[in-house]
């Protein structure tokens, strides 16, 4: 079970998340899917977070993952795909069969973010310059890489795909001195693009002699609140633990101008980073026990639709809050969404042809899908980090004016998200059952 607790230290910035392998080895089976219709990209992101928090992790748990970084390693999964393998990605990641929108759509985006770093950093620096003081500014990176079988052959238009949309360079492994040199020598590599939040990635046994390629994804976020919160209002405060018992939990507090919106039987709101574009957002359900109804019925086009939400005056309470659940493993969630032949089920059904030559004797398949995520928050803001690798193997607006400020207790389970307010899109995504 995911383990919560407070932060030791009110001065300390700790916000990071997860990591996902997709194992892929050789051989899959036809599907009958028929592609879906295209998607926002926020949304379809958004819906893949929502469903793998649903089907991978247990209601009663804390829980975190990054929508964006499964996505974005089983997006370059799908660049190589074809026949019905391709129809069932497309489908599992709200994409269109033919990708000529999905794949630039996806790049946009991820050029959108790294715009947020490079702009919050030269304000950090013309600050400096005025004041002499180098102010919080925000981390934002999201880093691609392929690791191949030295001697295997890839199609080389897959191979330009991954250079020129994803900026994912192929680099040689030598497998033949066993798995753990391999696995050390990607682990490093995501251990260095996530300030070494994400570590031990890849075990050695999941990578073989059967493995050919790993399509990675690493995600870093660092971010300081619009405005912090004070740590000298931060006291324990009762918080329905499971939706049940009151136990106490450091709790911050601050009333300010903020995202809010009250539903039929959920509340939303959201705390500004520095940077307006991004927003921590809370789905906070009406009742201690409510979360799990919350849960099923959300949706990734209204987590898009709560990116836009109108401000009010409101006095929040937040607990503190630090989650380490262990490894998700995501092959039953995905097989359930319809992702079968990917995995070899039937034997023989898998097809990625567009990424590697595929004989009856010779072709790529998935083998696992691993996620691993670590996430914590405090007065000062948010850190995060994810990591997402495919293994494939070879097989035989403006605030409203009120005289009173809404009361929020986050005091009961909810939800949360890492949000990019333009496109809606849900960089992390989260529960919080027990804060402690």
């Amino acid at each position: 079970m995911a383990h919560a607790r407070a932060t030791p230290s009110a001065r300390r910035l700790a916000f990071r998340a997860g990591a996902l392998a997709v194992l892929f080895s050789l051989p899959f089976a036809t599907s009958m899917l028929s592609a879906p219709e295209p998607q926002p990209i926020g949304t379809a992101i958004n819906e893949l977070g929502v469903q793998v928090l649903r089907g991978a992790t247990k209601p009663a748990d804390n829980a975190i993952l990054s929508p964006f970084s499964i996505e974005s390693a089983l997006a370059m999964t799908y660049a190589g795909a074809a026949g019905p393998t391709r129809d069932e990605l497309a489908r599992v990641l709200g994409a269109p069969a033919d990708a000529t929108s999905f794949h630039p759509a996806l790049r946009a985006l991820s050029d959108q973010l790294a715009a947020i770093e490079t702009r919050s950093t030269q304000q950090a620096e013309q600050m400096k310059k005025r004041s002499g003081i180098l102010s919080g500014f925000v981390q934002l990176r999201s880093a691609n890489r392929l690791y191949g079988k030295d001697g295997y052959r890839f199609e080389p238009a897959f191979l330009e795909t991954m250079r020129s949309v994803y900026q994912a360079p192929l680099e040689k492994l030598d497998l033949s001195a066993g798995s753990e040199g391999a696995a050390k020598q990607i682990n490093d590599w995501v251990a260095e693009r996530t300030a070494n939040k994400i570590l031990g990635l890849v075990p050695p046994s999941a990578v073989n002699e059967a493995t050919r390629l790993l399509l990675v994804n690493a995600l870093y976020f660092k971010a300081p609140w619009q405005h912090e919160f004070v740590a000298e209002l931060t006291t324990a405060r009762p918080f329905h633990v499971g939706g049940g018992a009151l136990v106490d939990t450091m709790t911050m507090t601050r009333t300010a101008t903020l995202p809010y919106r009250k539903f039929e039987n959920f509340s939303a709101v959201a705390l500004p980073y520095s940077d307006s574009e991004l927003q921590f957002l809370v789905l906070l359900p009406d009742a201690p026990d409510g979360l799990p109804v919350l849960e099923a019925a959300l949706t990734g086009a209204q987590l898009k639709e709560l990116a836009g939400i109108e401000a009010r005056l409101v006095e929040l309470f937040l607990p503190k809050f630090r989650l380490e659940p262990p490894t998700l493993g995501l092959m039953p969630v995905l097989k359930s969404l319809g992702l079968r032949t990917a995995f070899n089920d039937p034997q023989g059904s898998a097809d990625f042809s567009a990424m590697a030559p595929r004989t009856a004797a010779d072709y790529l398949y998935i083998s696992d899908v691993l996620h691993k995520a670590f996430v914590a928050l405090d007065e000062l803001g948010t850190e995060a980090a994810a990591a997402t690798v495919v293994i494939m193997a070879a097989g035989s607006a403006a605030p409203a004016e009120i005289p009173e400020p809404i009361k929020v207790a986050v005091d009961r389970p909810f939800l949360f998200a890492i949000q990019h307010r333009p496109s809606g899109t849900c960089l992390f995504l989260g529960r919080v059952t027990d804060p402690r």
